[in-house]
């Protein structure tokens, strides 16, 4: 605790981890999956616990000031200990049963993840599997912390990495096309279709910008002059894919969410091949660190 009573949040630490390694609040704050001023305030509170300012915010990047860099290798081993402590905790509660633990992207595990284990569970009768569901921020970091043995997450050439990759293993494992798609009722109806300029805007239903998928979708949206107008934001690929069932508008989703209702005829593209792009569902891991079994699941992979 500080001289006024409370505690220092572990989210401070890793808040502060990431801006250290950005230099960058707006390229930080999308990572820990905040707004940037409360990510600000957060740093901002980190430094009043500390004392003295940790960052240097005059210059471009950003630079970390001398009592910036002295604290940096304290808050992560910091962040280290505490999440090594809490994975032997977990453990010892497991008993003898041995999980794999894996962090994934929501849509990842609804579409691609849960029939694969289910594949290699039939290979590895022995293999036993925990799931976290998250963001990319979160998933990323529960792997860097060592909470979790795998991370499945997308990749796409137009969005950098949330994590450094030089300490881990990566497996490429399905190329997963984004697709621009509606209902296709209301798209045979209204004549929805992105190659055309004249006519009233198509409605969107959008990612936030500042998730993985909202990144990839500005990039594609980009290279062309978008008919469209911006009805709903979220962040999850299956909240989008109701409204998209209902006929409310046009979104682009991942080839693995849509496959059957593309194969039925439900939905339909609304553009040409060059309003897709093509993401990679991906692996990351440790294998240094596996047992047998985690060894056989990764080897399969």
């Amino acid at each position: 605790m500080d001289r006024w009573g409370y505690p220092v949040d572990l989210n401070w630490l890793r808040d502060f981890e990431c801006l250290a390694r950005t230099l960058n609040f707006t390229r930080a704050s999308d990572e820990r999956n905040i707004t940037q001023s409360a990510f600000s305030r957060r740093i901002k509170a980190l430094e009043n616990w500390v004392g003295l300012p940790l960052v240097n915010r005059a210059t471009y990047p950003v630079q970390l000031t001398d009592a910036g860099k002295q604290f940096l290798p304290v808050a992560l081993a910091a962040i280290s200990q505490l999440s090594e402590t809490r994975q032997s905790l977990r453990d010892a509660d497991r008993g003898d049963s041995r999980f794999i633990r894996f962090s994934v992207l929501h849509t990842i595990s609804v579409n691609y993840l849960a029939a694969r284990i289910e594949e290699l569970q039939l290979q590895i009768p022995e293999l036993r599997t925990r799931v976290v569901s998250d963001s990319l921020s979160t998933c990323c970091e529960l792997l860097v912390e060592g909470a979790v043995d795998v991370m499945l997450c997308y990749y796409h050439h137009s969005v950098s990495p949330m994590i450094d990759e030089a300490a881990f293993e990566r497996k490429d494992l399905l190329a997963d096309r984004l697709i621009p798609v509606a209902a296709t009722g209301p798209t045979r109806a209204n004549g929805w279709n992105l190659g055309k300029s004249e006519g009233p805007p198509i409605p969107h239903l959008a990612y936030e910008r500042s998730s993985f998928l909202g990144m990839v979708v500005e990039n594609t949206i980009e290279r062309h002059m978008l008919n469209a107008e911006t009805i709903y934001v979220d962040g999850l690929v299956e909240t989008i894919k109701r409204r998209l069932l209902k006929g409310s508008g046009f979104a682009w989703m991942p080839e693995t969410a849509i496959s059957a209702e593309l194969a039925n005829g439900v939905l339909v593209p609304v553009g040409d091949d060059s309003w897709s792009t093509t993401l990679t569902i991906s692996a990351l891991s440790n294998p240094e660190a596996f047992d047998t079994t985690a060894r056989k699941l990764w080897d399969l992979l």
